[in-house]
């Protein structure tokens, strides 16, 4: 029998509760989620407070509570046909806990205790949380019917609510296991993955912290398998959370894609796994009770949905005295809109042929290049999937690389190194016939690395490198591969940049223009272009189609042809410098197009999906079965950079779908959507005369009717 989370289609509300909320009345809860279209409810059970009669002696219960909350808020939601989540949160407890018990808790390096308010922060290798967790966790699921348990902040948690971070913990339990665990190691006095130590405890935090997600996970499933486990984390959990949420004291830019990104980097690489992005309502920790605009929480609930996740909501407290209620509407309209269509949901196929990974484990120390290289792929387009680095290996462990395969490009962002295990399945792919296009650093970690850089690419990256030369470009001297420079030669240059060794199979491409004095005006000269630095090398057997459908002209990548006619041919680029993290930082569109042009001249077959959408159209294109395909069209015009407005109405706009049969329309989902279909010879154009907000159409292929 299914789990029942297994379909997919949740619609979760979190109150994160008060301990002032301990007495709140729970039928007034119910109504209002009811009237937000909820069936799913999340709530605090206990950790840093209990809100049900605890009997556990070191288990903080809510001050002045005077009933049973938990029980009744789970049979209240049952009855109203709600599935119930209990929420812990075991990184910190009450101070009166830490008074009995101090060496349960985090220390500083210098030994202190880190007391916010009351609240003491406690340690995942510190008793508290390594065993007396467990009894928390059992005198909970034992008592009461609850669907779900989520754990907030799990793991190795260094920060204060206030974003001070105090650094690695240095009690004695951690000491002591790094120790046994390392082979005599004593804790890292840095924290620079430079530092071999602190790259062994990067591990060690990995594995201890999946050690206590098996055992929290073999006591719940032997009480009840129906029970979901979620966290932050993807191991041993059934439901992923994951965030979209804003901070005052982030550097900009603003990410856009927040829900997007959040959705496929786990939705398209675990099968297993179900992801429920969770929308904040909140602008930040600091300011609980503001609101985010609507339309900011528009654009994040409607990505989720559009990239395969359910709907999640979370605001500090209850409603009814909640100060900012602009928002839900805007929820309440999604959820409704969700309910009514729940059955197009929850089960979405891919039919992209590109793929991005995502830096994993200690290459994840900066996303801006992997960051940027999604947010060039969105604009333009281009169906692609996310596969984190940490999958990799699990992929290949359940024999996928049939599924792995079937993508025509793989990218990868400034990923210095892979376990030896990665290296084999790329290069397997390789050898199949996917391409790569590399960037960055990618590969320049380990022997095994830089030999695997050397065998698929044909390039070595020399002793001597180039970091951070002001006035440094590079030149687009070939126009029939960098289509978008016909009228610019040079593309400004900054960060990184690796001097390589070229094989004998690779093209050498983007010239390094050798820096020279920019001030004053007056010596504003002297710049020479080199005879041995170059921006790309391309290696390439040739097999190339003559008839090329290219990105730059097309707007889109899509699946490989039935036949796979050049499809194969192979190809491996790689970019010694950062192009994605030069897009995401200050946003100059050479340093997309450097990249579409090499991808243009990389798709040799022709593309699924093309669009006349400006880049201000989010697209998404899902197979729901063997025949049936749903479109979503999301308006993102309202976004200025910084600030979140209505979006502005866009017209004439026209999807192209190739050799996916002759279709037609099966459901308009969304009401005030007009879209006319025309369908000759196996492809299909698609207009819709105007786009407001969203569109969400489904489409059948008729030889299936």
């Amino acid at each position: 029998m299914a789990s029942w989370w297994s379909g997919n289609k949740l619609r979760l509300v979190q109150n994160n509760l008060r301990e002032t909320d301990a007495n709140l009345d729970v039928d007034l809860l119910i109504g209002d989620l009811e009237k937000l279209a909820a069936n799913v409810l999340m709530m605090n059970a206990g950790g840093i407070v209990a809100f049900y009669p605890t009997k556990l002696e070191y288990h903080y219960r809510a001050e002045g509570q005077q009933k049973d909350l938990l029980k009744e808020a789970i049979d209240k939601a049952h009855a109203a046909g709600l599935k119930f989540i209990a929420r812990f949160d075991f990184s910190k407890a009450h101070e009166s806990i830490y008074n009995k018990q101090p060496d349960w808790f985090y220390r500083t390096k210098e030994g202190k205790e880190v007391n916010y308010h009351g609240i003491v922060h406690t340690c995942i290798n510190g008793y508290y949380q390594r065993e007396y967790s467990l009894k928390l966790i059992s005198e909970v699921i034992s008592q009461y019917e609850v669907d779900g348990i989520f754990f907030n902040m799990f793991g190795y948690q260094t920060h204060d609510y206030s974003g001070y971070d105090y650094g690695i913990c240095f009690c004695d339990s951690c000491k002591s296991r790094f120790r046994e665990w390392s082979g005599g190691l004593e804790l890292p006095l840095s924290e620079s993955l430079e530092d071999p130590v602190y790259r062994k405890y990067k591990e060690f935090q990995d594995a201890t912290t999946k050690e206590m997600l098996d055992r929290i996970h073999d006591l719940v499933k032997s009480s009840n398998k129906d029970i979901a486990i979620s966290t932050y984390n993807e191991h041993k959990v059934d439901i992923v959370r994951k965030e979209s949420n804003t901070d005052n004291r982030r550097p900009h830019p603003v990410w856009l894609y927040s829900a997007s990104e959040n959705v496929k980097s786990l939705e398209d690489a675990w099968e297993d796994k179900l992801i429920s992005n969770c929308c904040i309502n909140a602008i930040d920790l600091v300011h609980r009770f503001t609101a985010v605009s609507k339309h900011e929480m528009n654009i994040r609930l409607k990505e989720s949905l559009a990239s395969g996740s359910g709907l999640d909501f979370c605001i500090i407290g209850v409603f009814e005295d909640y100060p900012d209620r602009e928002n839900l509407p805007t929820v309440a309209n999604i959820f409704q809109y969700h309910k009514e269509h729940e059955q197009y949901y929850g089960n979405f196929l891919s039919v992209a042929d590109v793929a991005l990974i995502k830096p994993g484990g200690a290459a994840r120390k900066s996303l801006k290049e992997y960051s940027g290289i999604f947010k060039m792929l969105k604009e333009q387009h281009i169906l692609f999937d996310v596969i984190h680095q940490n999958n990799l290996k699990i992929m290949q462990q359940r024999h996928s690389l049939e599924k792995v395969g079937r993508y025509r490009i793989v990218i990868v962002p400034d990923i210095a190194e892979f376990s030896a295990e990665d290296l084999l399945l790329l290069e397997a792919l390789f050898n199949e016939g996917v391409q790569l296009l590399s960037t960055g650093r990618s590969f320049t970690e380990g022997e095994a690395n830089v030999s695997f850089l050397q065998r698929v690419f044909d390039v070595l990256p020399k002793e001597v490198q180039i970091y951070e030369r002001d006035a440094a470009y590079l030149q687009t001297s070939d126009k029939t591969l960098f289509k978008h420079f016909l009228e610019r030669d040079w593309i400004f240059l900054k960060g990184a940049f690796q001097q390589l060794e070229f094989g004998p199979s690779t093209t050498k491409q983007l010239p390094f223009i050798t820096p020279s004095t920019f001030g004053p005006p007056e010596r504003a000269s002297g710049h020479g272009i080199s005879g041995e630095s170059f921006g790309a090398a391309i290696r390439s057997n040739g097999l190339y189609s003559s008839d090329r459908s290219g990105i730059g002209s097309l707007n889109s990548v899509g699946v490989r042809e039935a036949d796979g006619s050049s499809a194969h041919s192979r190809g491996a680029v790689y970019l010694p410098w950062q192009a994605g993290e030069l897009y995401y930082k200050y946003g100059y569109a050479d340093h997309k197009h450097v990249v579409l042009d090499i991808l243009d001249d990389m798709a040799s077959a022709r593309l699924k999906l093309t669009t006349n959408a400006p880049q201000n159209v989010e697209v998404f294109f899902n197979r729901l079965d063997a025949h049936t395909y749903i479109l979503h069209l999301l308006n993102l015009s309202g976004f200025n950079g910084t600030t979140y407005f209505e979006p502005v109405p866009i017209y004439d706009l026209e999807i192209s779908l190739h050799d996916i049969g002759d279709c037609k329309l099966l459901d308009i989902l969304t009401p005030s959507v007009i879209a006319n279909f025309t369908t000759i010879n196996g492809n299909t154009a698609i207009q819709l005369p105007e786009l407001k907000d969203f569109a969400a159409i489904v489409i059948k292929v008729k030889a299936s009717i």
